[in-house]
């Protein structure tokens, strides 16, 4: 995985159509889905842009350009609809310092907010307090000046953040929601206003101050909660960029200075200590420790790090010393890939969100319209002024786009976070809102159910002592780089053997290798080579049967002219694959195991694995066809893989998921990544993704409900204005905290 993180930012480039330039900025003063809408359909409409996304919860966008139009022309854009809007720097620390920036600014807007509120209802409980006494018969009313007091105040300092949205959204040629509360509790205040002053100096009848009041109280509250949910929604990637160290000591000769991250470049030295974050990716080339990688990858576990092994930038190191060859630092890590590759999938916009951006666009034009078929419906009924404006007000301050809005990008803002956190990479909604319902997993063998390398599965010594003939075996295969000979001498370190190097070693292509070991020769290979050296071979071709039978590689060991035994090797099953499958088919989703191995060495791996189906003899161009032929059945495929022969198959399937150990071209194919390689990650990644569109289906469900039954009963007079206000900030606060619940997401990973 330690060259996934350009490849990464590659693909996040190409995941645009055609890698036309794209322009990030945050946006700021938006307060519900009609303002992200109209920003969408302002920047859509500007020469030189071919796409604008606008994310509400996270107050960014993405515009898409030919390359004709500056960022500094879509900016204007931008603050002429009555919206502020600066770029998105790419830089290391420039990105640090505007999350800091981004914080620091949510932290005064709450502070700020929760000031207003304390003092909004400071203001509104004396009206409050004596309508909850009145059923009692109980009258503390204040007059009704001092109504218009505490009521003015909250209208002017609590209602200004409205009245500055209203006014903007207006000037720029939209509504939103600001505009229905401006609207509703205007015309509150104001007719109560009227009463109270034609009626001086005796006290006019039923007034509407308690309500006005009492509906920006409510609003603000809301607005309050929901600051604080969308913060939980967006944790992870405040938890990823916490990660970016910002110095690091660098090794200059015998000296250790420390130095800024970005200073550094690729062949650079830095020493880790114990306890520290490993400032930027490299590779070990001293000492040995282990490395907590849980925040990057879900692993829960520190992994052993040594000399050749590659560290990540943001990992903590153990408790040993490390010695860091740089290879990747700020704009080029792994850790930025990430952030950015979570970022573009959080501002992506998923299929279903159309029809709700088209809801949201024409929402404030038609509550308006029967807001206005309400004043008019009561008024000539003869039910009177007071009716009539009491349900108006209702029917404005009760419809909230916000809901709509938010339903689905809170969703997908915690659910891609919440797969960020155990490690699961998702590069695109569109791959997200699929995986929801794929019903069949095509894996590809080699490196994705299996290690991807050879181990010694068997050792059949014809005098019984296994152990001399491993260290025989491995002692003179020291020299050799063929995997085969690789995984004969690990099998020997670890059982702890004491290899010792041979004499005369000499490789020989397509058969084996002849070296001398104490004075003996010893040969180690296939038939032919055995044959070749006129070894009898007898016994020795009956074990290579047996084991060739379960799919295993065989080699022969012999020595001074006499065969001595066998060792078997075989691609062996990862840890968690039985239990990856185990867990597929508790979830009714078939298995197919598709691999260019033959059918003996494909069957004995599935016998093993418990895997469903096999497709075995597969030539790298005929998987694609095989994905391709089982989607046109009707079912909906994720193919799993990790190889080059594997990215058709994977652009072929209707989601693709790379393993982190694979290549460059299998991630860039596909649109889940999953950063360590377990294949049980592949049922998180459909359980994260069934979990994600439940709660966008109860979002959208509970937010249209909720405006269907409830402008309709605050048009027949059913609820009054408070009440309505009430309805609407709880409305926007259950979506968001729906939404975050997310958040508890877990893996359900196993181990041995």
């Amino acid at each position: 995985m330690t060259q996934a993180a350009p490849d990464m930012r590659n693909s996040l480039a190409a995941s645009e159509p055609g890698a036309a330039p794209l322009v990030h900025l945050d946006i700021g003063g938006m307060t519900c889905a009609a303002c992200s809408a109209r920003i969408e359909k302002v920047l859509s409409r500007k020469p030189g842009v071919l796409r604008a996304t606008v994310n509400l919860p996270l107050e960014t966008a993405v515009i898409q350009t030919d390359g004709s139009v500056s960022a500094a022309d879509i900016i204007s854009a931008v603050e002429a609809t009555g919206y502020t809007a600066s770029e998105r720097s790419t830089g290391w620390q420039e990105e640090k310092r505007r999350q800091d920036e981004a914080d620091a600014r949510v932290r005064r807007d709450e502070r700020r907010t929760l000031l207003l509120l304390v003092f909004s209802a400071l203001m509104s409980a004396p009206m409050v307090a004596s309508m909850a006494a009145a059923p009692f018969g109980v009258m503390l009313m204040p007059p009704a000046w001092a109504q218009a007091v505490l009521a003015g105040l909250v209208q002017v300092l609590v209602g200004r953040r409205f009245y500055v949205g209203a006014f903007k959204a207006l000037a720029g040629g939209g509504a939103n929601m600001d505009v229905l509360v401006v609207l509703g509790t205007t015309a509150a205040y104001g007719y109560s206003l009227a009463l109270t002053v034609l009626a001086w100096p005796q006290e006019p009848g039923h007034l509407y101050f308690e309500a006005s009041s009492v509906i920006l109280t409510l609003i603000l509250f809301g607005k309050l909660l929901e600051m604080r949910a969308k913060r939980t929604t967006t944790a992870a990637i405040r938890a990823l960029s916490e990660l970016k160290p910002q110095v690091a000591h660098k090794i200059a000769g015998d000296d250790i200075e420390t130095v800024p991250v970005e200073s550094l470049f690729p062949g650079d030295a830095i020493l880790v200590r114990p306890g520290e974050r490993v400032p930027v990716d490299g590779t070990v080339r001293d000492g040995a420790s282990e490395v907590d990688e849980a925040l990057l990858t879900g692993e829960s576990m520190p992994v052993a790090k040594a000399v050749g092994d590659e560290v990540i930038g943001g990992t903590i190191n153990g408790s040993g010393a490390l010695t860091v060859e740089v290879s990747a630092v700020a704009g080029d890590s792994k850790l930025a890939s990430i952030i950015r590759l979570v970022e573009n999938a959080q501002n992506s916009r998923a299929p279903v969100q159309k029809l709700v951006d088209k809801v949201s666009a024409i929402f404030v034009p038609v509550v308006v319209l029967v807001a206005l078929a309400t004043f008019a419906g009561w008024w000539f009924s003869g039910a009177g002024l007071d009716a009539a404006i009491g349900a108006t007000v209702a029917v404005l301050v009760i419809a909230c786009p916000c809901a709509l809005g938010l339903a689905t990008p809170t969703a997908l803002v915690a659910g891609t976070g919440a797969a960020a956190r155990a490690g699961i990479l998702i590069r695109d909604i569109e791959a997200l809102e699929t995986a929801h319902s794929v019903n069949t997993v095509v894996f590809d063998k080699t490196g994705t159910l299996t290690r991807g390398t050879p181990a010694v599965t068997d050792v059949r010594s014809f005098d019984g002592n296994q152990n001399r003939l491993l260290l025989i075996a491995a002692s003179a295969q020291l020299p050799s780089e063929h995997p085969l000979a690789g995984a004969i001498v690990a099998a020997a370190r670890e059982r702890g053997l004491d290899l010792s190097r041979p004499a005369n070693f000499r490789a020989i292509a397509g058969q084996g290798i002849v070296a001398e070991i104490a004075g003996e020769q010893v040969l180690i290979g296939n038939r032919r080579l055995l044959e070749t050296h006129s070894i009898d071979t007898f016994l020795v071709q009956q074990i290579f049967r047996e084991f060739e039978a379960q799919g295993k590689t065989c080699a022969g060991i012999a020595v001074a002219g006499r065969a001595v035994g066998v060792i078997a090797m075989a691609d062996t099953l990862r840890d968690e694959t039985p239990v990856a499958l185990q867990r597929l088919a508790a979830m009714d989703i078939e298995t197919v195991m598709l691999t260019g191995d033959t059918e003996a060495v494909a069957r004995a791996v599935a016998a093993e694995a418990g895997i469903g189906r096999v497709i075995a003899g597969v030539a790298p161009e005929g998987k694609a066809e095989t994905v391709s032929e089982l989607t046109s059945a009707g079912r909906t495929v994720a193919m799993v893989g990790d190889g080059v022969n594997d990215a058709p198959a994977l652009a072929a399937a209707s989601v693709g998921i790379a393993m982190g150990s694979g290549t460059e071209v299998a991630m860039e194919t596909a649109g889940i990544t999953l950063m360590r390689s377990r294949p049980d990650l592949v049922a998180d990644a459909i359980d994260i993704s069934r979990a994600t569109v439940r709660k966008i289906r109860q979002n959208l469900f509970w937010a249209f409900i909720y405006n269907v039954v409830g402008i309709p009963l605050a048009a027949l007079g059913m609820l009054t204005p408070a009440l309505a206000g009430a309805a609407m900030a709880l409305s926007s606060v259950s979506v968001v905290t729906n939404a975050a619940l997310l958040r508890r997401w877990r893996t359900k990973e196993v181990r041995k």
